[in-house]
C-alpha cells in the first residue's frame, strides 16, 4: 500500500492527493502533526533519498530559522534531531511504496515512479 507522509494544510499535499485520486490510486496518509515520525522511518528516508531531499529548505519552518541554527543543522546528526523535533521541516510529500521512496510533487516524475 502506498503511504504519503506530510501535513494536511499544505498545497503540495493537496496537489498530490488530487493527482492520486484522479488516477484511482489508493493510499494511506501519515500526518506528521498527529502521528509524528519514528527515528527508524526518518533514518530510512535519509538513507534512501538523502538528507538534502528530506530537509525542506523551501518551507517556512526552515526559512524562519536563524543563520546560526541553519549552520548547526548542516551537520547530519543535528539535522536528524531537528527533523525529529520539527517534522514540518521534512519535505512534503514523501511517498513510500514498499522500499521505494520519492520526495516532492512533480506530476511527470511521480507518474514514472508509480508505473515502475
Amino acid at each position: 500500500m502506498l503511504t504519503i507522509y506530510g501535513i494536511p494544510a499544505c498545497n503540495t499535499m493537496k496537489k498530490t492527493f488530487d493527482f492520486l485520486n484522479e488516477k484511482g490510486i489508493e493510499f494511506e496518509f501519515h500526518n506528521y502533526k498527529k502521528q509524528g515520525i519514528s527515528r527508524e522511518r526518518l533514518q530510512e528516508f535519509i538513507e534512501t533519498i538523502g538528507l538534502e531531499k528530506v530537509l525542506n529548505k523551501q518551507g517556512s519552518t526552515y526559512r524562519q530559522l536563524s543563520e546560526e541554527t541553519k549552520t548547526l543543522i548542516s551537520n547530519p546528526k543535528e539535522a536528524f534531531s531537528f527533523l525529529l523535533e520539527k517534522n514540518s521541516a521534512i519535505k512534503r510529500p514523501i511517498l513510500v511504496d514498499g522500499k521505494r521512496i520519492i520526495a516532492g510533487f512533480n506530476s511527470d516524475e511521480l507518474d514514472k515512479w508509480l508505473n515502475n
